[in-house]
């Protein structure tokens, strides 16, 4: 094939790389920017393709076996627009079939840097679906959370798979979301 005919194609995609226009985050990324803030996601976590432009960004995780997996993913709202913090917490907390009481729900904030972050944890049986849609239910599921207040608005982190595979990667969710607040 002729350099002619090649020189369009790639400055097309070296326009579209600088403008920023790619539509799918590379895999195994080293970082991903999210409301300005850049995160450092653990070793094997794979990038993947967000199916909704809500989710700014969004990784897949294998369990050590390679068989059932969790997602993480990550929704940016100015401040306010999708109601407090602790009204978000309890929407998380409500996505489990159980009670409160039965999904040992934790929560705790701490300050990163200059941004307040709240962790929540659950676990239970998961309700995956849409809102308005059919039930979803995902048994022995775990949910990892994380919303980060910026000046920005809120950054928001959730965690979703096996509870045995939510259990043993905290230390490496807790990482990652405070690998950009620094």
């Amino acid at each position: 094939m002729k350099i002619s005919k090649l020189f369009p194609l790639g400055l097309l995609t070296a326009l579209a790389l600088l403008a920023g226009t790619t539509t799918a985050p590379a895999q195994n990324a080293a970082k991903v920017e999210v409301a300005g803030v850049s995160f450092t996601p653990p070793t094997g976590w794979k990038a993947v393709p967000p199916p909704s432009p809500m989710r700014k960004a969004q990784f897949a995780i294998k369990t050590a076996d390679g068989k059932d997996g969790a997602e993480v993913v990550f929704f940016v709202f100015p401040s306010g627009e999708a109601g407090s913090v602790a009204a978000n917490v309890e929407r998380w907390y409500k996505k489990f079939t159980e009670d409160r009481e039965k999904i040992n729900a934790k929560s705790e904030s701490v300050t990163v840097g200059k941004s307040k972050v709240t962790y929540v944890q659950a676990e239970g049986t998961y309700d995956n679906a849409i809102p308005g849609g059919a039930p979803d239910l995902k048994p022995n599921y775990g949910l990892l959370g994380a919303i980060v207040e910026t000046s920005i608005g809120n950054i928001f982190i959730r965690f979703t798979g096996p509870k045995e595979l939510a259990k043993s990667t905290l230390p490496d969710f807790k990482k990652m979301v405070e690998s950009g607040l620094k």
